[in-house]
């Protein structure tokens, strides 16, 4: 095992407290209250082991420092509910879209860049839904914004966002690429300039040419499922994902099935992966593994796939307010969040509803501590892993 400081952030976003606790010990070195960070757009690392997430009641970009003296370096007002969060390679420039919310609609149209070096911020208007977004360099750098219905891949100069004159102006793509409808999830690799964009029909990949971007092969599922996540594997240069099938009445979520899809962007091959049904949803990449937690009416689990593609199943007790048959998966429910670090073995889960947390030593399976905190974690929470010079962020864009 690697003897390598660790440090797990983990937030209630209901309660409005973030954690941050040394691993695999569990003890609580830093925590502040008053904060309900955007668990959709997540914990995103930036390089010297920073990590910036949003505050969606407050409308902060927060920059955190979880090997520092004080864990909140930068606070930056964004426009909120955050929806996705991504920056550029050098984790200097940063965008942040907006969602729905407490809302049953997209509603907001605001966009907004962040330079962390200078400060400096500006919204602007682009169109209503849930964009995602990734922030290209190799030269000026790129915001682009994947919007649904009508599906589209909208390429905005960095430089001319922050430029935004105040009042929040409409602004306009240079390029578009058409995509279809139905895009949910986001990936970039740094190395190659490539952005990744999920659909129904497949992985849109897509390359910076100059100011714009050009299409290119779609990467098939190879399997009737779908992927709704896409995450860069940076200890090997692969995407993944997790392909939910089966019908999609939310109510009949038991019978989901799910499979872990791996492409490994060098060799173009796919690798597809049992896991089992119920409820799969975001995946953490450890140091030889990749794990996933899976919901189901007859017990749950952390699953661990290894290197060498051997399955590992570790049994997780009920948590109280669990879901069950016959509802639904998503309203008034708990779930588990689980994270990771590329530069050790230690797995966390979250027991939605208890506050208590599964550190797993992914070489073993084992259990080695479950640090209990003073809230709950009301819908699993969120919860990120680093270890220092883990390379995460090599993975531009906020998980």
């Amino acid at each position: 095992m690697n003897a390598a400081a660790a440090v797990l952030l983990v937030s209630d976003h209901v309660d409005g407290s973030v954690y941050a606790l040394t691993v695999p010990d569990g003890t609580v070195t830093g925590r502040f209250t008053g904060r309900h960070l955007s668990e959709h757009a997540g914990f995103l690392a930036l390089p010297g082991g920073r990590v910036a997430c949003v505050d969606d009641r407050r409308g902060e970009l927060l920059v955190l420092d979880p090997f520092g003296d004080e864990l909140v370096e930068l606070a930056v007002p964004v426009a909120v509910p955050a929806e996705h969060l991504a920056c550029d390679p050098s984790g200097r420039r940063l965008a942040v879209t907006t969602g729905l919310g407490e809302n049953a609609e997209p509603w907001s149209d605001l966009l907004t860049v962040v330079d962390l070096a200078t400060r400096e911020a500006a919204r602007v208007r682009t169109r209503v839904g849930e964009p995602g977004v990734t922030v290209l360099d190799g030269g000026d750098p790129l915001v682009v914004l994947r919007h649904r219905e009508p599906g589209a891949l909208a390429v905005h100069r960095f430089a001319d966002l922050l430029g935004a004159p105040p009042g929040c102006p409409a602004v306009t793509p240079h390029a578009l690429l058409p995509l279809p409808d139905d895009g949910h999830g986001d990936a970039q690799d740094p190395g190659s300039g490539q952005v990744f964009a999920a659909t129904g029909a497949g992985v849109h990949s897509a390359r910076r040419k100059g100011d714009t971007i050009v299409a290119e092969a779609v990467i098939p599922w190879e399997s009737p499922a779908r992927g709704w996540y896409l995450r860069l594997d940076t200890r090997r240069r692969a995407l993944w994902t997790t392909l939910r099938g089966g019908t999609p009445d939310p109510l009949r979520w038991p019978d989901w099935t799910n499979q872990a899809w791996r492409h490994d962007l060098e060799t173009g091959r796919t690798l597809l992966t049992e896991l089992g049904p119920g409820l799969v949803f975001r995946l953490a990449l450890a140091r030889n593994h990749t794990a996933f937690t899976r919901i189901h009416p007859d017990g749950d689990e952390l699953v661990l796939l290894g290197a060498d593609d051997t399955l590992r199943r570790v049994p997780l007790p009920a948590m109280d307010g669990a879901p069950r048959r016959g509802g639904t998966p998503w309203d008034g429910v708990e779930r588990r969040a689980v994270a990771a670090s590329p530069g050790s073995d230690w797995v966390a889960v979250t027991r939605g509803g208890h506050g208590e947390v599964h550190l797993v030593d992914a070489g073993t399976g084992q259990e080695v501590n479950r640090p209990r905190l003073s809230t709950p974690l009301h819908h699993g929470g969120h919860v990120m892993l680093l270890s220092r010079n883990d390379g995460a962020d090599g993975d531009p864009v906020g998980r």
